[in-house]
């Protein structure tokens, strides 16, 4: 018979997730969502991030978990245009990674 890997317990999880170094210093975690889904719940989760007074995210396969209050913004360039130095024509190349 195959020895099947023992089952993750929903508590045992949810108790390292939420007191990993990350969470206790207020900053950012992901899990697949397929996972929360299985081991705990898709509400049992989210319902433990609003709890503790976090944001949580979804995009693709994937939660996200501010660890903190402070307000969350989508970020992106400003066009060249709207930037007064902003060169003419192409921006700038940056110089290859090491």
């Amino acid at each position: 018979m195959t020895n099947l890997p023992r089952p993750i317990d929903p508590e045992n999880w949810m108790r390292a997730l939420f007191s990993s170094r990350d969470v206790r210093r207020g900053g950012v975690f992901k899990r697949q969502v397929r996972d929360v889904e299985r081991i705990v719940g898709r509400d049992v989760f989210l319902s433990e991030v609003e709890r503790r007074g976090f944001q949580a995210l979804e995009n693709g396969q994937h939660f996200i978990v501010c660890c903190n209050a402070q307000p969350i913004r989508r970020v992106r360039p400003e066009p060249a245009s709207a930037r007064a130095d902003a060169p003419r024509g192409r921006a700038p190349a940056f110089p290859p990674l090491l």
